[in-house]
């Protein structure tokens, strides 16, 4: 009741100095007893929206408006975990372009909607019929999907993997910011790749702990420049980011030799595994050391992102922790997802549509190198096995911001390797093809290749 008369007002359908009917008309026109609304008068007469003015009547007012002062950033109360949280962030260039082959761009082609769809309306169908509330309490997700997650690591990625080991999660960001969380506090040490996905370095900052850059050569991560004290080691051995290297079998097993010798974990972010178009993939390291190795793992890629649907997987003694843990933060994965999912790797589906994705992935990656071969051969292309972008080094002369400047005014743009780098190196932008139909990726080239 109260409500209405002040929505009336404030939306300017009874204006300033209008006067109400008497008690009794009212209530009638507006159906309640003459109580309520006198009630209701009164409590927005307390708000200033009516003055009673004696025999003349109940007046409409309207409220001067409180000034709202335009927010300043720097007046927020902040704490010191948001502080260094936003100190961590990338910013992108805004800007409409001709040709955009700027990493993290959506692929419309790897969603499959016709098979994912019908998962969803399959398990949609059963959820209600389910008994008892485990599928919907259990912090670690429904037993069903953590079942055939295992069998699909197990068979498809080496691991060594079983049902009690796995925590779904909201894809692999949010799982960095929980092992973060638990491992990490001021006073502590975490190592990363140099250079490195800008959102795990920023996790694993915003706890306080120190994150120390460890340098990136044709072989991945150099583990002689591993400081001894780290806590948590962040690192995409099967496609390191952004340069696509393949860390080889030496140098993962003098990592998981540091790992025990240090008592850290090392965070393997197994991001590009599915999408490999070259070859086949090295198994993953977990398979390798399941007592120091939690692997990170996410669908937004193959799938889409909107489904949310990653995972973690770690040795029973840290699922525990983080089973009693995630509640704070995180109550539960979304159940409908979750078993969709494991209804698109039980009954096939994701590995029909991983062959389809693979051969248009294969095949949009060779036209972008065969592109740069051809028009512009002084750019050093890295042909990454997997993933869905080409790590590219400039020629001599060319730095990243001419780089980036250049190929804006000619409507392309371009992804600059230095945001993620701490110690800098040698000058490279990123090319992502996946999202790009053939013809143009060739236009995009070509309109770099131009002559000034």
């Amino acid at each position: 009741m109260a409500r209405t008369l002040r929505d009336a007002v404030t939306g300017g359908l009874l204006p300033e100095g209008t006067r109400l009917p008497g008690h009794r008309r009212l209530a009638e026109a507006l159906g309640v007893s003459r109580n309520t609304l006198v009630d209701a008068l009164a409590g927005l007469e307390a708000e200033g929206y009516l003055r009673v003015q004696g025999r003349s009547g109940t007046v409409v007012c309207v409220p001067a408006p409180l000034p709202v002062p335009e927010p300043d950033a720097a007046d927020l109360p902040l704490s010191a975990w948001a502080t260094r949280a936003l100190a961590g962030g990338v910013d992108d260039t805004p800007g409409e372009y001709a040709v955009d082959f700027r990493v993290g761009q959506p692929v419309p082609e790897l969603y499959p909607e016709a098979a994912w769809t019908a998962a969803l309306a399959r398990q949609a169908g059963r959820l209600g019929r389910r008994t008892g509330d485990g599928p919907v309490s259990d912090p670690l997700g429904p037993l069903e999907t953590r079942r055939a997650l295992s069998a699909y690591l197990n068979a498809a990625r080496g691991a060594r993997v079983t049902p009690d080991m796995v925590m779904l999660t909201g894809g692999t960001q949010s799982a960095m910011d929980a092992l973060a969380r638990v491992f990490l506090e001021l006073g502590r040490v975490a190592a990363v790749e140099d250079p490195t996905y800008p959102g795990a370095r920023a996790a694993l900052a915003a706890t306080g702990a120190a994150v120390v850059p460890v340098a990136v050569d044709a072989g991945g991560l150099q583990p002689q420049h591993l400081p001894p004290q780290a806590t948590l080691l962040y690192l995409t051995p099967g496609c390191q980011y952004p340069t696509g290297v393949t860390l080889g079998a030496a140098r993962r097993a003098e990592l998981i030799l540091w790992a025990r010798r240090s008592n850290a974990f090392i965070l393997e972010d197994d991001y590009a595994a599915d999408l490999h178009h070259t070859g086949r993939p090295l198994p993953v390291m977990q398979g390798l050391a399941p007592d120091r190795v939690i692997l990170l793992g996410s669908f937004s890629k193959s799938l889409a992102p909107a489904t949310r649907s990653g995972f973690l997987v770690a040795p029973p003694p840290v699922l525990r922790v983080l089973a009693r843990t995630r509640p704070l933060t995180d109550r539960a994965p979304g159940t409908l997802d979750a078993l969709a999912l494991a209804d698109v790797l039980a009954s096939g589906a994701y590995g029909r549509h991983l062959r389809r994705a693979r051969q248009l992935l294969a095949h949009r990656q060779e036209v972008l190198l065969a592109a740069l071969g051809e028009w512009l051969p002084g750019w050093q292309a890295w042909g990454a096995a997997s993933g869905l972008h080409v790590y590219v080094r400039l020629p001599t002369g060319l730095t990243e911001p001419q780089a980036v400047q250049m190929a804006a005014r000619r409507g392309v743009a371009l992804s600059p390797v230095a945001p993620l780098s701490a110690l800098g190196g040698a000058a490279a932008v990123l090319l992502a093809f996946a999202h790009l139909a053939p013809e143009d990726i060739r236009v995009g080239v070509r309109r770099l290749a131009l002559t000034p």
